[in-house]
Parts: C-alpha cells; structure tokens; sequence
C-alpha cells in the first residue's frame, strides 16, 4: 500500500459510499477521511446519516463533528483539514480513503480552489445581513442571475456567498475559481458510484423513513434549542430545513417525509450532474446495486490493475 495515491469514493445521497467504505476494510488499513458538508455539524447525527457510533469504532472516520450547527466551515477549510488528515493517516501506516458527496469538499482538495478575493468587512456584514432575511428560493435566483456558473447546489450558505462575492468585487464566484485556481493537496483515484434513478429514489425514501423514525424531528428541535439558528450554517441542508418548517408551522407534519424525499431526489441529481462533469475522463465507475461487499471487491481489483 505504498501508492501516493488517496482513494476517493464519491457518489449521490443516499448510494451507499459509508456501507462501502466499511467494507473496503476488509481489504486494506483504511481509515476514512469525510467528505460531506454537512457531517462537520455536531449534533445532527440522524439529519446527515453520519456512521453510527460501533462503524466509527471499527473504522477511525475523520472531519466529523467538527463544528456547532450555525457555525461556517468552508471548503478551503476542509481542503486544509483533509490534507493535515491524510498525512497523519499515512505516518500510521493506513491507507486514507476520502468519502463523501459534497463536489467543492472534494474539488477543494484534489485541485485546488482560488485565492477569496479581500472583501471589505463592514460592507460584507452588511451583506450577511440583507442575505439572511432572504429565503433560500430566492438566494439559489438572486446567485443564479448574478454568476452565470452558479449551478443552484450548495445551500443557502454557497448561494449567499456567491451573491457576496459578485456584488462586493464586481465578478461572479465563478469568474474568480477559473483565474485564480490553485494546485491540490493531494493526488486522487476516483471512484464513482451510481445506480439507476429507480433505485436510488427507492433507497432514498427509505432513509427518509428511517431518519424520522429515530428521532430527526426530536434532533432538529435539540438543536434549535441550544441556539443553533434557522437557516444558519448546517441548519439549512435537506432534512433540516424541513424539519425546521414543521417546528415552526410552515409545513404539516404529515408532509415532512414526502418534502424530505423531494429535497433529497433534487440534491441527488444535482450531485450526479457534478460529478459526471467535473471529475475528470480517469474515473472508476461502479454499478452500487451490489453488496457493499462486491462493490469493495470490485475496487480493490480496480487498484490493482492501475497498480502494476
């Protein structure tokens, strides 16, 4: 396992990448390094299917519970992090394997992201303020109309910064990635996962179910308590935000898991389109209807080949 390479496991919501991930340990000394924007959250452990506690003691799981809900964590924060991570992953003699399905996370540290451009900060604070009165409609149209990059994906906290960033400097978010990228930290293999739409709806629905089932409503409502704030960093991914509508009276209770399941189908294309187009042609693709077990397999013997 001398290879400079770090595994990179990516695929939609819901696709089963931890499942295969827990498996890959099987086979090799892994331990996993999250990929996942909205995992860095504590607290909301139902909410962003985090690994349960007995998976994360057979297999170390990094860049996990890292903030409070409210609290921004960037992707040249999780590029910074992942990197420190993976280094100390390899001085143990382990393989790191990078997992997740957020596309910037993963584009943040495999190539690299731009210099942010300086932004005054009282006038920025003024912004903060203006965007956070907006709801996330109308953040995902204001982003869309002033960065013609702008895909909708992200969250209220991407569609805000876009809007930040192109009002404040004058050039869109996306202008300033392609002039100022920088180098990655790390060299990648890619492996993607995917399945037919039927399937993956049919496997997202039934987390949906399940998340509600133990207790996602409760979890919501916890961490509202605490003071986490509606619509703040980490409280305004799918699952939460309609919970938040139920707490506050905005969504009936017996629509909360056919809303969740919608937001969730949207995100997972969303990721889908990203990841077929911004990957790169040396990519593994594996079919996920399979155990977990086939797929990791089907991994290890993929390595191998490059490796010879």
């Amino acid at each position: 396992m001398a290879d400079a390479r770090t595994p990179v496991l990516v695929g939609p919501t819901a696709i089963g990448k931890t499942a295969v991930a827990l498996a890959l340990a099987a086979f090799w000394p892994i331990e996993v390094v999250s990929a996942d924007s909205r995992q860095v959250y504590r607290g909301l452990d139902i909410a962003t299917a985090k690994p349960a506690p007995r998976e994360r003691q057979r297999v170390a799981h990094h860049l996990v519970d890292l903030v409070r809900p409210g609290e921004r964590y960037s992707a040249g924060r999780f590029a910074v992090d992942a990197a420190a991570a993976i280094s100390s992953i390899r001085q143990r003699g382990h393989l790191p394997v990078v997992v997740g399905g957020t596309g910037l996370y993963v584009k943040a540290l495999t190539q690299g992201l731009f210099a942010e451009p300086p932004l005054d900060r009282p006038r920025r604070d003024a912004m903060t303020a203006v965007t956070a009165s907006m709801d996330h409609s109308m953040l995902v149209r204001w982003a869309s109309r002033l960065d013609p990059g702008f895909d909708g994906g992200g969250g209220r906290h991407r569609a805000a910064r876009a809007i930040e960033v192109a009002l404040l400097t004058g050039q869109p978010l996306s202008w300033w990635q392609r002039s100022a990228a920088a180098e990655g930290s790390v060299q990648p293999w890619m492996v993607r996962l995917t399945a037919p739409r039927p399937v993956l709806h049919q496997r997202i629905q039934a987390r949906t179910e399940e998340m509600l089932r133990r207790g996602l409503v409760e979890e919501v409502a916890t961490a509202l308590a605490e003071g986490a704030p509606a619509g703040g960093p980490g409280m305004d991914g799918v699952g939460v935000r309609e919970a938040v509508a139920v707490l506050h009276g905005t969504l009936p209770r017996e629509s909360l898991a056919s809303a969740i399941a919608t937001s969730t189908r949207q995100y997972a294309k969303r990721q889908e389109t990203w990841f077929r187009h911004q990957l790169g042609p040396d990519v593994v693709t594996l079919d996920a209807t399979r155990s977990p077990e086939q797929i990791a397999a089907a991994i290890v013997a993929a390595w191998e080949r490059v490796a010879r």
